[in-house]
């Protein structure tokens, strides 16, 4: 469905870090699906307009949720980030082995059930390895399905985008963006994402309060054993600083490592900083804005802390998810015209 006003509609919407970057490019959120009661939280309090699908007045699991019992109206676009454990190199790997990785079906499933009404255009993320893993078969199953579900689909519709490379953003963090194009509403599925810019020197004291004081809970006491390892290593006061499988690894001066949604687990999990009052965390703001979002979203106060440093972790990039919006939105209108 090619409409004059284009519209999308968001699977596994987390905090809706994807709603956001179409949202800016002038492509609204009609519905979205997300099973975590919590991030519907945070995103219902950052989001207007669009329709949270329920289950008897919760929030629906995808595996719950059909077109024709939900309601679900046609859209353009279809975007989804969709569970990256099973396809992690940090994960498992167990890929569709994995009853989180063959939630990659569900998506399939939406679709087909749409038939000719199907969306002309999806737009999906997960971690670059998904390319690779076992022996590339992971790669190969994706695209049969995506292909056989009437999309233009191959290689070339891939990018391994890196949030550093493509952003004013400080922080090292590369995800794999796919794009598949309608057969039935394109002449082929041809694309091109954004290219990258020229290296620009990152500030990160935009995002960092390395001067002055944050809450008290974001400090390590001297007697906790993280604070010994880390503090041993605290060599530039403009650094972050993380500590993996008991090795503390220094990121160079202007840059943060990936943050991911295991900061939630607490411990030494968040990345380190020293600033004048002692050795912290990063705070869940902090965070959230070296991920990209605007300084006026904003976590609800039930929201606990350790939640939101999860979902800053599993959220795309709103940044990122813009500028692949707008090419998608340019393909759009040439085929119009």
């Amino acid at each position: 469905m090619m409409t004059e006003r284009m519209t999308a509609a968001a699977l596994f919407a987390g905090i809706g870090g994807f709603c956001l970057g179409f949202s800016r490019a002038g492509i609204p959120t009609s519905w979205a699906v997300e099973n975590d009661p919590s991030a519907i939280t945070t995103y219902r309090a950052n989001t207007n307009g669009v329709e949270v699908i329920t289950t008897d007045g919760h929030p629906a699991d995808i595996r719950d949720v059909h077109v024709g019992t939900a309601n679900l109206t046609p859209v353009d676009i279809l975007h989804a980030g969709f569970p990256c454990q099973s396809f992690s190199q940090a994960g498992d790997r167990k890929g569709f082995d994995d009853p989180r990785g063959q939630l990659f079906y569900e998506i399939i499933r939406i679709i087909r059930e749409f038939g000719d009404q199907r969306p002309s255009v999806l737009v999906l993320e997960n971690s670059p390895h998904l390319r690779y893993g076992d022996g590339g078969s992971w790669f190969l199953e994706l695209s049969k399905e995506i292909r056989r579900s009437g999309y233009w689909f191959r290689e070339t519709n891939c990018a391994e985008l890196d949030l550093f490379d493509l952003t004013e953003l400080p922080q090292k963090r590369t995800r794999l963006f796919m794009v598949a194009f309608s057969t039935n509403r394109f002449r082929n599925g041809r694309f091109s994402f954004p290219a990258k810019e020229s290296k620009t020197p990152k500030d990160l004291s935009k995002y960092i309060d390395f001067n002055g004081e944050a809450n008290d809970m974001y400090y390590l006491p001297p007697e906790n054993r993280y604070y010994k390892m880390i503090s041993k290593k605290v060599d530039d006061p403009l650094a972050v600083y993380q500590l993996r499988k008991y090795l503390v690894r220094a990121k160079e001066r202007g840059v943060c490592p990936t943050l991911t949604a295991n900061m939630g687990l607490g411990g030494h999990n968040v990345p380190f900083v020293q600033d004048k009052r002692g050795l912290r965390k990063l705070t869940e703001y902090e965070c959230l804005y070296l991920q990209g979002f605007p300084e006026g979203f904003s976590f609800p106060d039930e929201v606990p802390i350790h939640r939101r440093y999860t979902q800053v972790g599993n959220s795309v990039s709103p940044i990122i998810v813009e500028l692949i919006a707008k090419a998608v939105r340019q393909k759009i209108e040439l085929e119009r015209s």
